[in-house]
């Protein structure tokens, strides 16, 4: 599933040709794609023609297109929500581009300044999901995501919690937040409602980076330990975004269709039984909530627990 670095990569790749863009028409193809949207592709084409998006915003793995307001409505804001899921695709065609294979959703625009184009939205498994919903204030009156500077996001994107690249994250907020948590910190790190963005190839990679046995109980790490993890999801995240995110097939592309390349650069995820980049014993691969943690035995030991106090 397309992780933070793969979904900044599709929004920055969106936000310069859809700024700004009026939405001339909408073709929904396949249904499925509606899921989260309360009504039919009907109701999402006309509520959607029209309109002027004003910028392309992120928080975690959730992308969102917000729209200007409607006429005799100002007080109303709302946007279109994306998720890639599994498989999706937002990708950027000229006009009258033949349609894609899984195409779902395209959305004719006219940009100010590039002319017309298409956003579409291309989903091989379904799981991927567009709606148009209303924008609500943010709990912390701060910037609602990436791209939008207004303090309002997504109903539907709400609970998700700010991700670590976000200015807004609070190293303070997250560390107690784990004193409180009995959980293994790589569980922690992939709920989306504690820290968001994080998914199963970069919490290995972050955690075999800060040295900490994924089944580490969250609350067993000392504030020295979680900033040391926070400094290497970071930057273990900058350098997924330069690279272009991770690919492992053509799935995972950005709005050009082109795949990124830190799959070279994983030090722990995939490479069960290779050689340890730090120590050179072997990487071990474990089941894990039906996914996989890699890590090295050496380098990343379970703490023994503390005696229990009489």
């Amino acid at each position: 599933m397309p992780e933070l670095p793969e979904v900044e990569v599709v929004r920055a790749g969106l936000a310069p040709a859809v700024s700004g863009a009026l939405v001339l028409g909408v073709t929904v193809l396949d249904e499925r794609a509606l899921t989260r949207h309360s009504g039919d592709g009907t109701d999402f084409e006309a509520r959607l023609t029209g309109r002027v998006v004003l910028s392309a915003a992120r928080r975690g793995k959730f992308l969102w297109l917000p729209l200007q307001p409607v006429t005799g409505r100002p007080t109303s804001s709302d946007a279109v929500v994306g998720h890639l899921g599994m498989s999706g695709q937002l990708l950027l065609r000229v006009p009258g581009a033949p349609v894609e294979r899984h195409e779902r959703v395209r959305i004719d625009l006219a940009h100010p300044v590039h002319g017309e184009l298409a956003v579409v939205f291309a989903d091989q498994r379904t799981f991927g999901s567009l709606a148009i919903d209303e924008l609500i204030p943010t709990p912390d009156g701060a910037d609602g995501g990436l791209g939008w500077a207004a303090a309002s996001v997504p109903s539907q994107v709400a609970h998700i919690a700010r991700d670590p690249l976000d200015p807004a994250f609070s190293d303070t907020a997250f560390r107690r937040m784990l004193q409180r948590k009995d959980s293994a910190i790589k569980r922690v790190l992939l709920d989306q409602t504690v820290i968001s963005g994080v998914g199963n190839i970069y919490a290995d990679e972050s955690l075999w980076s800060s040295r900490i046995h994924p089944e580490t109980p969250a609350r067993a790490l000392s504030t020295r330990a979680v900033g040391r993890l926070l400094g290497e999801v970071r930057q273990v995240l900058d350098k997924a975004l330069a690279e272009g995110g991770t690919s492992f097939d053509a799935q995972y592309v950005n709005v050009n269709g082109q795949a990124g390349y830190f799959a070279h650069s994983l030090n722990a995820y995939g490479r069960t039984g290779e050689p340890c980049p730090r120590c050179g014993r072997p990487i071990v691969r474990v089941s894990f909530t039906n996914r996989s943690s890699h890590f090295c035995p050496h380098c990343q030991r379970l703490p023994h627990p503390r005696p229990a106090t009489p």
